[in-house]
């Protein structure tokens, strides 16, 4: 008794039963197009999210979170650089490093990133002694010329441990001509990254067997950083650069791998975009039975007119009837959505048991799971779009309603 006339009316609407079973079947089909999409796009934007993260988890586990090295030169001062960055407490840790591209010579050639690290350090900003497969990151020793190497890279190569590599860096101008320069490393330990990037493009040697290898003295490439919110990860790194007063470049996680991160946006945008239709076909569905139940009440229209309801108001009870309809079906998708991937691991497990199917055999996929991470700002966003579609879709409905003359529609009643 407290709610405004038209609200009250289309809250009767609601209730009511109808005269006509085919219209209360397409309100039920609206609500469960729409519950349907939502929890459809619910559930994929977080397993997209669920494999973006995994990513780029993966990745950020071998990778630095940024890095300070020199501009066109080696750098020298690379000690100062270490002891400045682990000054700053958003630095979890900092090791020197000697990146370049190398051809890898074993029963095949693969071109692949050679970089040189000091074991000991590597801790600091790299999980790489936790992905050993086969044997240890300590046996990176200086002047040994052991090599590490990624277990997809080995098996192109052919190699195991034990077996000799040889690595060509650059070619080298003598009286001869240009002569490559070449040098043979024994395979010391393999490591599974999870990461295809790494585990095919990747090899490891001792800093100063890389120094020697390039010819750089004491120099390095730069200096490697982890922090503790990599976030803020170009920062730092800038700050750093800045004290250390020289000609540096800077560079951090999502730059180093922007084209990546770019085209997981756009993927997992173009999804949401698509699996909106679903909604919006729940939204026509919803248009549909507005339209019938606006034919189906012409009489009721007509006496409320002819009692003092305004064409407005006439507009507001079918606009309220039907975005109830579709706060309905979202409610009823967003609670359907999040228990949905909060046991997809569960549901998948069971379809794979009851079939007898492997989903994603390990020896296809990297990630053998099906990681979720559930965005609240995604789903408030897919909650709002599905309930801005139901409300624009009682719009033209209701307009025919306030159009509805009284005399008109009594005639034949």
């Amino acid at each position: 008794m407290f709610k405004p006339i038209p609200v009250a009316i289309g809250l009767r609407y609601l209730r009511a039963k109808r005269r006509n079973g085919f219209i209360s079947f397409i309100s039920l089909a609206s609500i469960l197009g729409i519950a349907i999409g939502v929890a459809a796009l619910i559930t994929t934007l977080a397993v997209m999210s669920g494999f973006q993260r995994e990513i780029r988890d993966r990745m950020l586990q071998m990778a630095a979170h940024a890095t300070v090295s020199a501009s066109g030169e080696v750098m020298e001062n690379w000690r100062q650089a270490v002891t400045e960055a682990n000054r700053d407490k958003r630095v979890a840790g900092a090791a020197p490093y000697i990146e370049t591209e190398a051809l890898l010579r074993g029963a095949r050639n693969q071109p692949a990133i050679v970089r040189g690290v000091v074991p000991a350090e590597e801790g600091k900003v790299s999980v790489l002694a936790q992905r050993m497969a086969e044997g240890k990151l300590s046996s990176l020793t200086p002047r040994s010329f052991n090599i590490v190497l990624g277990r997809e890279l080995a098996m192109w190569l052919g190699v195991g441990i034990g077996d000799s590599v040889i690595v060509t860096t650059d070619y080298q101008t003598t009286p001869m001509g240009a002569v490559p320069q070449l040098k043979r490393f024994t395979v010391s330990g393999i490591f599974e990254a999870g990461y295809q990037e790494y585990d095919k493009g990747l090899a490891v040697v001792n800093l100063q067997d890389a120094q020697r290898l390039l010819r750089m003295g004491d120099g390095v490439t730069g200096v490697r950083l982890r922090l503790h919110d990599m976030d803020l990860a170009w920062n730092v790194a800038r700050d750093l650069a800045l004290r250390l007063k020289g000609p540096y470049l800077v560079s951090d996680w999502s730059s180093e791998n922007a084209n990546m991160f770019r085209a997981l946006k756009l993927e997992k945008t173009m999804m949401a975009i698509l699996l909106s239709l679903i909604i919006a076909m729940g939204a026509f569905n919803l248009v549909s039975s507005q339209v019938m139940l606006v034919t189906d009440k012409q009489a009721d229209i007509a006496i409320l007119r002819t009692l003092g309801l305004t064409p407005r108001g006439v507009m507001q009870v079918f606009m309220v009837q039907g975005s109830l309809i579709g706060f309905i079906g979202t409610v009823m998708g967003v609670v359907g959505g999040i228990l949905l991937t909060l046991n997809l691991e569960h549901i998948l497990s069971a379809i794979e048991r009851v079939f007898d199917v492997v989903l994603m055999p390990e020896d296809v996929y990297y990630i053998t799971g099906l990681p979720t991470e559930l965005n609240s700002d995604d789903v408030v966003t897919i909650a709002l779009v599905a309930l801005a579609m139901a409300f624009v879709a009682t719009i033209y409905p209701a307009w025919r309603a306030a159009r509805t003359a009284p005399a008109e529609a009594l005639r034949y009643e």
